[in-house]
């Protein structure tokens, strides 16, 4: 019986599980098939890392891998010595005028590029054209005094050539009255009156002699002195010359290519004196750069040595340069009131010298303008290197 009835039983499970058929009346409905879902799988455990050996490698070597790397850099670096305390700078020349008097010209204006030898402005030249005039005629007439020096010389001698006849005369003529008186033929007051034409004619060519002195005196010592070296002419020639020289100097020229700056107020019209500064001008062509150093930077800088210049107006150019001289002392050594270190507050501060730069690039020096700011990079040629750390040792085992 009980097999019997687990037959039975399965058999009433398959009708119930069978699908029912479809009829007439209703429809079959589309049944879904049964879908197996697989069991999900548990990984298997992972390994335990060794945290802490990692942890002590990461603070062992990276701080080692730091320390090595910056010693690295640090020994092969200060080759190169830089500062942004850097200012380009340009000759300023004050402009005025030798000579005084009013403005008919004026050529330039505020900000203008000029070169050399342009036409600045002009004075009125006509009181200077009158003043040279007059220095000329001036000199003619001192060339005509030295012909009538010349001819009192001529005069001089002939007058003394006069007078030693008439001494000749006179001494042959006291002579014979002696001999004569000797012999009682001739009275004594003609003996008198022949020693006194005689005495009297040896005056005369004394004052005779001292005449071609005097004549030949001012001629400078040389009768035949050239006429425009004696010393009369050549005050008057060189009174012709500062006449010319003023009249010259009416025209104002550029002195160097440059810029010209601070003219917004010269106008024509205007009276200006003589040395008066009127405007200035800025030399294009005389550049150079002022560069402050601290003094821990100047172990090893020297003249000659080249250097970078970057002007922040023009940031992706780079300007060659060369070290032209370096400064006799710090800022604070030259400043209006120099510090006072003798006293009980005093602070070590690292001082900076000037160090001077000159452009090597011609062609650069017209884009750069005075006052523009700049950093500068000075190859030195040599490095720290491992004798800077141990250098005080090494000095002593010297020693």
């Amino acid at each position: 019986m009980n097999a019997a009835a687990k037959i039975d039983d399965n058999v009433t499970k398959l009708e119930v599980e069978a699908p029912a058929q479809p009829t007439a009346e209703a429809p079959a409905q589309p049944v879904a098939a049964p879908v197996a879902v697989a069991a999900p799988v548990q990984p298997a455990p992972a390994p335990k890392k060794p945290r802490r050996l990692g942890r002590l490698l990461l603070m062992v070597v990276l701080p080692a891998a730091l320390a090595i790397g910056g010693g690295y850099v640090w020994v092969t670096g200060g080759r190169y010595q830089e500062t942004e305390n850097a200012n380009l700078q340009q000759a300023k020349v004050s402009i005025a005028s030798d000579t005084a008097g009013r403005i008919v010209q004026v050529d330039i204006s505020d900000n203008q590029l000029v070169k050399q030898g342009d036409v600045l402005f002009a004075i009125d030249p006509e009181p200077y054209r009158i003043a040279l005039a007059q220095a000329d005629a001036a000199v003619a007439v001192a060339r005509v005094g030295i012909e009538q020096l010349r001819a009192a010389y001529s005069q001089a001698m002939a007058q003394e050539k006069s007078d030693a006849s008439e001494v000749d005369y006179a001494q042959s003529q006291y002579d014979r009255a002696a001999d004569l008186a000797q012999k009682g033929i001739n009275a004594k007051s003609s003996l008198d009156q022949a020693k006194n034409d005689l005495d009297k004619a040896r005056q005369q060519l004394a004052v005779a002699e001292q005449g071609i002195i005097s004549a030949k005196a001012a001629l400078a010592g040389n009768p035949d002195i050239e006429t425009d070296k004696h010393p009369t002419v050549m005050a008057a020639l060189a009174a012709r010359d500062k006449a010319a020289y003023d009249l010259a100097q009416t025209t104002v020229k550029a002195p160097a290519d440059g810029v010209i700056s601070q003219a917004s107020s010269f106008k024509v019209g205007q009276y200006v004196g003589s040395g008066t500064p009127l405007f200035a001008l800025v030399e294009t062509g005389d550049t150079w750069i002022d560069a402050n150093f601290k003094e821990t930077q100047l172990t090893h800088m020297k003249t000659g040595q080249k250097a970078e210049i970057v002007v922040d107006t023009y940031p992706g150019r780079t300007f060659e340069a060369t070290v032209k001289a370096i400064g006799a002392g710090t800022g604070a050594e030259f400043s209006l009131l120099p510090a006072q270190n003798a006293t009980g507050n005093w602070v070590k501060v690292t001082q900076r010298i000037p160090v001077r730069l000159e452009l090597t690039d011609a062609d650069a020096k017209m884009a750069l303008r005075t006052g523009m700011s700049a950093s500068v990079t000075v190859d030195t040629g040599v490095a720290r290197g491992l004798p800077a750390i141990f250098g005080h040792a090494t000095a002593a085992e010297a020693q």
